[in-house]
């Protein structure tokens, strides 16, 4: 190979070496974080730990038409956002539900939406996701990962929320009620009353038959929450699961359960 040659063939290298470098060094435009959903894993604010209340973690969505989700273990609030130069942004225009949230709770709603609206920085390896601003780095990571989705059936679901048009109800004794479902048997508890029945099944649907309960008499707030249960539970009903929650929902309302993660 003549010298000309030799020198053609190290510009080009050179060429592909900086375009190479220059890809590189692109910032992730975002694209990586849509249609995820990331769950808290540690906090330091100021150099510190900051626990969260008990049994509450911080849970951010970003959805395929541009916006984030999130949740602190109360209410949950949701807007545009912006991902480009390495930092988040929300959209002026916030939309979050009206739950009364108690105490350290409602803390946590305020402190998180202070986070986020701080426009702090993000950086994404894998399943893991950071974001920093000057006195805060929450660490992430991917639900999936995390939490992955429980089976629905030979699950012991117990009841957390009841809903009714579009208002959600927690009520005590909901703790009592659970249920399992076993192919095209359910077997339950109203938490007064053990049931059992048959339910069809179809992809993202099942179909409740009458239940058969047994027949001990129920007072008070039982009563109220028996009647709730078995009112939810006829007919055709939509199921979604979301790591340890299962929704069944029908056009009335429905019910939200939760099992133990392993």
């Amino acid at each position: 190979m003549n010298k000309r040659m030799i020198a053609l063939a190290a510009t080009a290298l050179l060429a592909l070496t900086a375009c190479g470098n220059e890809s590189a060094a692109q910032p992730d435009s975002g694209a990586s974080l849509t249609g995820r959903t990331f769950l808290s894993t540690a906090i330091t604010e100021n150099g510190k730990p900051r626990p969260l209340a008990a049994k509450t973690q911080v849970r951010l969505q970003f959805t395929t038409n541009g916006r984030i989700s999130w949740n602190a273990g109360c209410n949950s609030s949701d807007t545009t956002v912006s991902t480009s130069d390495g930092r988040l942004s929300l959209g002026k225009e916030i939309a979050s539900t009206a739950m009364g949230c108690m105490g350290s709770l409602q803390g946590q709603d305020a402190w998180i939406a202070g986070v986020l609206s701080a426009k702090p920085t993000w950086k994404l390896d894998g399943d893991k996701l950071v974001l920093s601003t000057e006195s805060t780095t929450i660490s992430l990571l991917d639900k999936e990962t995390a939490e992955p989705d429980l089976a629905l059936d030979s699950t012991k679901w117990k009841l957390t929320t009841v809903v009714t048009g579009e208002s959600a109800s927690h009520q005590a004794g909901f703790e009592k009620v659970w249920l399992t479902l076993n192919g095209e048997r359910v077997t339950g508890s109203t938490g007064c009353n053990e049931f059992q029945g048959v339910v069809a099944r179809a992809t993202g649907k099942v179909t409740f038959g009458e239940l058969a309960t047994t027949r001990r008499a129920c007072a008070g707030e039982a009563a109220t929450v028996e009647s709730l249960v078995l009112k939810a539970l006829k007919g055709e009903l939509t199921y979604q699961i979301d790591g340890s929650t299962l929704q069944l929902r029908s056009a009335d309302g429905g019910l939200d359960f939760t099992a133990p993660t392993r």
